[in-house]
């Protein structure tokens, strides 16, 4: 009989219940890789769209197709054993109605196996976080800067910097808690905002740009690796993988137009007649 011990996904109620507990943290995934490194170390995996920009060179997360989300999705369940894998819905892929939402959502949760999807906007989104949680979906939410709203925004900027802001931001996190989201993102927002907002959320808020004030708090991988071109102000570089990265491409190119790689000890000598590993001979020209 197996001795293996089972390890148990967190699941969106694990996380709702966090509210106040130990911060919660989470990173961004987009393969079965880094899914596997990250996996040990955090509350929840997010594959968010922003692998539209991090991994495929688009501008904004707006081109980002449901199909992509799906494919990476999968990737990262296959991925990680431990923590809840939340995937976001594209942009165009929700916004219509609450059954186009429902529809596309239960795909995502079908084809990638994940635990939870993830769709940005406060009280215009009510009625459609309420459909889907209703009918079996966990909802994350997403307000203040939401990316895919760009295009409206006039750029990525950051939210309630004005005190005239704050009632409608307000509003959107009470909305999408009475609908029933399991937790909110709340992106590129004031300090003191931020901490008003997770003082009167029943839900955990995690933050992204919005302060230590919030429940928990997500970065992108690639950002906080020291992978990106560009760093967003709200970012720490935990580390500079990006110039590790170079400094062994060098040096590998330099081995390999000198001829120094692969070395003996990378390659596979033959076998003599009676299937013994014979010695290296060098070839010679005729």
């Amino acid at each position: 009989m197996s001795m293996q011990k089972s390890v148990r996904r967190n699941t969106a109620p694990d996380i709702a219940g966090r509210k106040g507990a130990e911060p919660i943290v989470s990173l961004t995934a987009y393969h079965a890789h880094t899914a596997q490194i990250l996996d040990p170390y955090v509350d929840f995996l997010l594959v968010g769209d922003s692998l539209g920009m991090v991994m495929h060179g688009y501008e904004s997360t707006v081109p980002v197709p449901l199909d992509l989300m799906i494919m990476h999705g999968a990737a990262v369940v296959r991925g990680s054993s431990r923590a809840l894998v939340v995937v976001d819905l594209p942009f165009g892929t929700y916004e219509e109605s609450p059954q186009l939402a429902f529809r596309n959502a239960a795909r995502v949760m079908k084809e990638t196996g994940c635990g939870a999807v993830k769709l940005e906007g406060g009280t215009r989104m009510g009625e459609t976080i309420r459909y889907l949680t209703e009918r079996g979906i966990p909802v994350m939410a997403h307000i203040g800067l939401t990316p895919q709203s760009v295009n409206v925004m006039g750029g990525f900027k950051t939210q309630g910097r004005e005190r005239a802001e704050w009632a409608a931001i307000e509003d959107d996190a009470r909305v999408v808690a009475e609908a029933g989201a399991f937790a909110v993102v709340l992106e590129g927002m004031a300090e003191l905002l931020a901490a008003r907002v997770t003082k009167s959320c029943p839900i955990p808020t995690i933050g992204i740009g919005a302060s230590a004030e919030c429940d928990g708090q997500i970065l992108v991988l690639e950002d906080m690796l020291g992978l990106s071109p560009r760093v967003p102000k709200f970012v720490r570089e935990f580390a500079q993988i990006g110039e590790a990265i170079e400094t062994a491409v060098k040096a590998y190119a330099d081995d390999v137009r000198a001829r120094k790689f692969p070395a003996e000890e990378h390659t596979y000598a033959m076998k003599d007649d009676a299937g013994k590993v014979t010695k290296k001979t060098k070839m010679t020209g005729s």
